[in-house]
């Protein structure tokens, strides 16, 4: 009985991967062309209000950042955890138990990850945008958490990494019916709307820093997917003689986490922390069955 349940697991654990494979197959390089287009239209609105420079593209932002911070700031607990998942560590977390069930959502997220690190740290050296504590009065503007003076504004890099993690999980897990894929895709982007403006709430974004990093995370999502499907660079993460890896790994976190939690005791990381060890659970106890 118990050999015929790990059967039927293990069946379902390769369907669920190869949906995934299969979603992730049907994409065609024509969904640049949105993200692309959504680009060109931001520049063009600047080039109009005459903003392609630093101060008028913080100047034609100013009333909105305000409004937006405002509004927001008024659950600073709640937008304040919420922005932690701009945290590459964070929101991984939550996703460790696909490195068993759906591996090739991992192959394609690190190919995804490596292309928004290299985007954002281009770009936020190329703009060299100051943020809004380095331009405005602290006092005039709630800022929630440390306060970030740099000049790294745009754009926003929590909101490019939600964005490409997320973009992984909108066509990876994409359902087969089009009412639940509509519903999919509804809840996705709304979720990431959501988070990436708590950039805005914490005081540490111009709206139009985390509207960027949205497009450019998605971008990075779609060729991390591209990149997975032509190169194997990453298939070996379903192998499971490389197990001890990710418990190392895992292992690795946990110790980052209590860290946090000890630093800044947020209901998000303790959340982060159980996500890392069921995962941590789950892979050793296969492992230790292989």
């Amino acid at each position: 009985m118990l050999n015929k349940f790990m059967s039927v697991n293990r069946e379902t654990n390769n369907n669920f991967n190869t949906n995934v494979i299969v979603n992730y197959s049907k994409l065609k390089p024509t969904l640049f062309f949105l993200p692309i287009l959504l680009l060109v239209a931001i520049v063009v609105f600047l080039y109009c209000q005459g903003s392609l420079n630093v101060t008028n593209y913080i100047e034609i932002q100013k009333n909105c950042f305000f409004f937006i911070n405002s509004k927001l700031s008024q659950f600073p607990t709640l937008i304040y955890n919420l922005t932690q998942l701009g945290d590459a560590l964070i929101f991984l977390s939550f996703l460790t138990i696909f490195i068993v069930y759906a591996p090739k959502v991992w192959e394609c997220l690190l190919s995804a990850l490596l292309v928004s690190v290299i985007f954002s740290s281009l770009l936020k050296n190329l703009f060299a945008v100051p943020r809004p504590a380095a331009v405005f009065d602290t006092t005039s503007f709630t800022i929630i958490g440390k306060t970030l003076s740099g000049h790294n504004s745009l754009p926003s890099g929590h909101s490019i990494t939600m964005f490409t993690i997320l973009t992984a999980l909108l066509f990876g897990l994409m359902p087969k019916k089009l009412p639940n894929k509509i519903l999919w895709c509804f809840f996705i982007i709304s979720t990431g709307i959501i988070l990436v403006f708590t950039r805005v709430g914490v005081g540490a974004h111009y709206p139009l820093d985390v509207t960027t990093g949205s497009i450019i995370g998605y971008i990075s999502g779609l060729i991390g997917i591209f990149i997975s499907r032509k190169y194997k660079i990453w298939n070996w993460i379903n192998q499971k003689k490389y197990y001890p890896i990710f418990i190392v790994l895992f292992l690795i976190s946990c110790l980052v986490l209590v860290t946090k939690i000890r630093h800044e005791n947020l209901i998000i990381f303790y959340f982060s922390f159980i996500s890392i060890v069921i995962s941590l659970i789950k892979i050793s106890t296969i492992y230790a069955k292989k």
